[in-house]
């Protein structure tokens, strides 16, 4: 028989177990709701990135299944070929409308929509210059005045970080990026439907439309489907209809998939107050957290740390909150530093008060017992 070649995977896995950090997936049993039922057990969900709800919105419902209905279960083909329908494309004009860009191009994620841009608009001579936690990007400027005038340089940061919730420097890059001539790119992931008029995200936000060259947003969150996008000039995404690799290798998104972002447009304009009951929500358990003494770093989003310290603590902490009815995820190095293991709070606009108010007596209650708050 012929020895198994990925033997040192089981090695490296008891590795994890070994340090606390092996963890299997927790598995959804029904709706994706602000609170759920995980491994045959109720709790309240703060894990999820569905921040307004919209994964059950009656009117994303109907426009799925409508869809499905009118246009069957999938394109069949890649945009390129024969993929690109009808309604792909009203749902990228709805999307340029709404970023109030020329042109947006859709992804089958976030994460294709970066790394495809990213790949088709530099070479192996350009550089990216990419925000670091601690905005580096901005206390260190020399890193793009050792740079040669003439070569291309991309500027990146995020809207709003996804581990530390803190909000990304917007306004400064983008003068960085005028002064050294960049391009500016924004990952506007965990801002999408949540800063800005109506959910436009940190550019609206922070009042920098004209002056951000990329916009990344994603479909995945607080729209509540699937998929990512790019959002700006009509020659940026022109250029990425003919060379972003996973536009033109992946199979379009189903109809259905289209239909349900479409409809969250139409809520996200015609129901500003499910933002405002966001803010509400996190305000309210973010200061709950800050009372009771957790350490909830730098957040200024509805994504709130409870940094406990060491990884195997954190875990331990994530275990006994779903053990008593709470679901926040633990998160360890190499996600966050060695030292900044937490569990990763998200309040959606869908929690009520008695259930932010019971997660706040669970977190009281076990972070004294694990020794994190003072008895």
């Amino acid at each position: 028989m012929r020895p198994d070649p990925l033997t040192y995977l089981a090695t490296e896995l008891d590795s994890l177990k070994q340090q606390g950090l092996y963890r299997r997936l927790r598995i959804l049993e029904g709706e994706q709701t602000h609170k759920s039922t995980f491994d045959h057990h109720s709790v309240v969900n703060l894990s999820s990135n569905n921040y307004l709800g919209l994964t059950t919105h009656p009117k994303l419902r109907e426009a799925a299944l409508d869809a499905t209905r009118r246009l069957g279960v999938g394109s069949g083909s890649v945009r390129t070929i024969a993929g690109t329908m009808d309604i792909h494309m009203e749902l990228e004009r709805r999307l340029a409308d709404f970023k109030k860009t020329e042109a947006v191009v859709v992804f089958q994620s976030g994460f294709a929509a970066n790394a495809g841009t990213v790949a088709a608009i530099l070479t192996k001579d350009d550089v990216v210059v990419s925000d670091e936690l601690n905005h580096a990007s901005i206390i260190d400027g020399c890193r793009l005045r050792e740079l040669p005038a003439a070569q291309r340089k991309l500027l990146i940061t995020d809207g709003v970080f996804s581990m530390d919730g803190d909000v990304g420097a917007v306004p400064e890059l983008c003068a960085l990026a005028e002064e050294f001539g960049c391009i500016m790119m924004v990952d506007d992931a965990h801002a999408s439907g949540v800063f800005g008029k109506n959910g436009r995200g940190t550019i609206d936000h922070f009042g920098v439309h004209g002056r951000v060259d990329v916009q990344v947003g994603t479909l995945s969150k607080a729209i509540g489907a699937l998929g990512g996008y790019v959002a700006g000039s009509r020659t940026l995404i022109e250029f990425l209809y003919h060379r972003a690799r996973p536009f033109l290798f992946s199979t379009s998104h189903p109809p259905a998939v289209a239909a349900a972002c479409i409809a969250a447009l139409d809520v996200l304009e015609q129901e500003p107050q499910i933002i405002e009951r966001l803010w509400e929500n996190t305000r309210f358990f973010k200061a709950g957290l800050q009372a009771l003494g957790f350490n909830t770093g730098l957040s200024e989003s509805p994504i709130t740390p409870v940094i406990a310290g060491e990884g195997a603590l954190a875990m331990k902490l994530s275990d006994r909150l779903f053990e008593e009815g709470v679901f926040a995820q633990g998160i360890a190095f190499p996600t966050v530093a060695r030292d900044k293991a937490r569990v990763r709070t998200i309040v959606t606009a869908t929690h009520t008060r008695e259930e932010l108010q019971f997660a706040l007596d669970v977190f009281a209650k076990v972070g004294r017992e694990l020794g994190i708050l003072r008895s």
